[in-house]
């Protein structure tokens, strides 16, 4: 983990807002939501201001208990977390086939975990495309120690407005990101403008299964924990997104949600019930002794008011996705392979 102690996760809480300013941007956050009264339109409307002030606020927490990759994985029986996550970006980059010297973007590259891995692992040169400017000063820094800053770069932006020209980039990926896109063809749409023809995108989104029962109150109020825990105007349907990469015009090679048949559950670090040595932050103990740490760096003053309510909507996600995935009505990983046609008539 890059940031091991508590006064490194007080540091960064509230990224680039002011830290007198962090309760009132927890606060605005929060309204956007359904448990606070929040409509879906809203979310959708507002979610550049959204999406950015939810990583300012939780991007040092991810990173204290999650490390650099701010995703999961399916895992094997006697696998690590890390070692899951690491093959779970591999399985990515052998998808899109990758080879050395191609120009690959990251869409929604959080502080660049997966993109280094991925560079080091196919030897390419990767762009991680984010609009969150803590999370890009963070991710320069981490490129640097890791050396990589030659061949991996950041660039703030929105996705659905890419200022890239058309067909510049061999491959592009997304993970666990595009769901914070209010909407769904619009950013396939961009992505494919800027994938050279002929070529491969490749995600894992986050969706709700063909399971979920928008009719049904319990499904309806995981739905709204993993949103407000998670930063997403919506989740949508599988098929929706399927359904949104045809529209964009994409080629469907093959798609999968991979949390079916999965040895070990995806949402087995976030189970209270499960205890691991490996990844002990995530642990029930892990995160109650990350509260009570939280709560007292809060009291003394070294960690701004509101970082306590933060703590408090990702325990609350973290709920949510744990009754998710035993319910199998979300999964954190529909992936698909997509290829943009070498013209626009085949």
């Amino acid at each position: 983990m890059s940031k091991a102690g508590a006064l490194d996760l007080a540091s960064g809480l509230g990224g680039k807002i002011e830290k007198t300013e962090v309760l009132s941007a927890v606060e605005q956050y929060e309204r956007y939501h359904v448990f606070y009264g929040g409509e879906e339109e809203e979310r959708k409307a507002n979610y550049t201001d959204m999406v950015n002030k939810y990583y300012d606020l939780v991007t040092s927490f991810y990173e204290f208990g999650w490390g650099e990759s701010f995703h999961f994985a399916p895992r094997w029986k006697g696998e690590s977390l890390k070692e899951s996550i690491k093959r779970h970006e591999h399985f990515l980059a052998l998808q899109l086939g990758l080879k050395p010297g191609h120009k690959v973007l990251d869409v929604g590259c959080g502080i660049g975990g997966p993109l280094r891995e991925i560079a080091r692992f196919s030897s390419t040169s990767v762009t991680g495309i984010n609009n969150n400017e803590y999370q890009i000063t963070r991710g320069k820094e981490l490129n640097r120690i890791a050396g990589v800053e030659k061949t991996c770069n950041f660039v703030k932006a929105d996705f659905m407005k890419m200022a890239f020209p058309d067909s510049t980039f061999d491959a592009i990926y997304a993970i666990e990101a595009t769901c914070h896109a209010p909407d769904a063809y619009g950013c396939y749409k961009e992505i494919y403008r800027v994938l050279k023809p002929g070529q491969y995108f490749a995600a894992y989104e986050w969706c709700m299964t063909d399971s979920f029962d928008p009719n049904n109150s319990e499904h309806q109020k995981i739905k709204a924990e993993i949103e407000i825990g998670d930063g997403l105007p919506d989740i949508r349907l599988t098929g929706q997104c399927l359904e949104a990469l045809k529209q964009a015009g994409f080629e469907i090679i093959w798609e999968k949600d991979l949390a079916v048949g999965s040895p070990l559950p995806w949402y087995l670090p976030l189970d209270t019930s499960h205890f691991s040595l490996s990844s002990f932050r995530l642990t029930s103990v892990g995160r109650f002794i990350t509260r009570n740490m939280v709560k007292g760096l809060e009291f003394v003053g070294l960690a701004p008011k509101g970082s306590q309510r933060v703590q408090d909507f990702l325990e609350r996600a973290a709920e949510g996705l744990v009754e998710g995935g035993r319910k199998e009505i979300f999964t954190p990983m529909y992936f698909f392979l997509a290829r943009k046609p070498l013209s626009e008539r085949q």
